[in-house]
């Protein structure tokens, strides 16, 4: 937790953006930095941790072998992906490397943040509960639509039958989970415009600014 209050104010603050696939979280988070807020993406922190010279991606090539590597020298991801997908202990192994790596990552950023001078640091988490990393936030916005709402655009976006689009969100908590453990939720079924008036509402209720 990062929350300091002195006279009433905030000094330091963490809020987590989160949601489910389809659910429109990006485009929340898009919203928070077009309003001069600072944003750290764990799906940015996961690139970034396995890119060539870094400690993750060191450790990955000495676990894995140098046959996930492209002739670039980066991580062939669909090699990789291909060889934890269907290997619980091997995905666990990778986990288990990558994890650390992306949370010290937005901790490094979260607090150059801070030593900049701005009192609140919003964290894009996809999974944030799945992964277990409330304890890095003091308050938490889960961006919401409908399970139907959420197929239909996922099978859009990504060309999906429905059978595939289930299958993976399936594999996360479910929306209806995750708001029930929310600070706010933010209805994203509507426009972009009544999507941004909630997350205003939202921040000048926190006296966020």
């Amino acid at each position: 937790m990062n929350k300091k209050i002195f006279g009433g104010i905030f000094v330091s603050q963490v809020i987590s953006i989160t949601g489910s696939i389809a659910t429109g979280k990006s485009t929340v988070s898009n919203m928070i930095k077009e309003l001069g807020f600072t944003v750290i993406d764990a799906d940015i922190a996961a690139r970034v941790v396995v890119e060539p010279g870094q400690e993750a991606y060191k450790k990955i090539v000495e676990t894995f072998g140098e046959e996930i590597l492209q002739p670039t020298g980066e991580i062939d991801r669909k090699k990789l992906g291909n060889i934890v997908f269907n290997n619980e202990e091997k995905r666990l192994q990778l986990n288990s490397i990558v994890h650390p790596a992306v949370r010290k990552w937005m901790n490094d950023q979260k607090e150059a943040a801070f030593q900049r001078g701005e009192q609140v640091v919003f964290l894009d988490i996809p999974l944030l509960y799945e992964s277990k990393l409330t304890h890095m936030t003091d308050k938490v916005i889960v961006v919401y639509v409908d399970e139907k709402t959420q197929l239909e655009r996922l099978m859009k976006r990504n060309e999906l039958s429905e059978e595939e689009a289930k299958a993976r969100i399936n594999s996360q908590m479910s929306i209806e989970e995750k708001i029930k453990l929310a600070d706010a939720v933010i209805d994203n079924r509507g426009s972009l415009e009544e999507t941004k008036q909630q997350l205003i509402s939202i921040l000048t209720e926190w006296k966020i600014k």
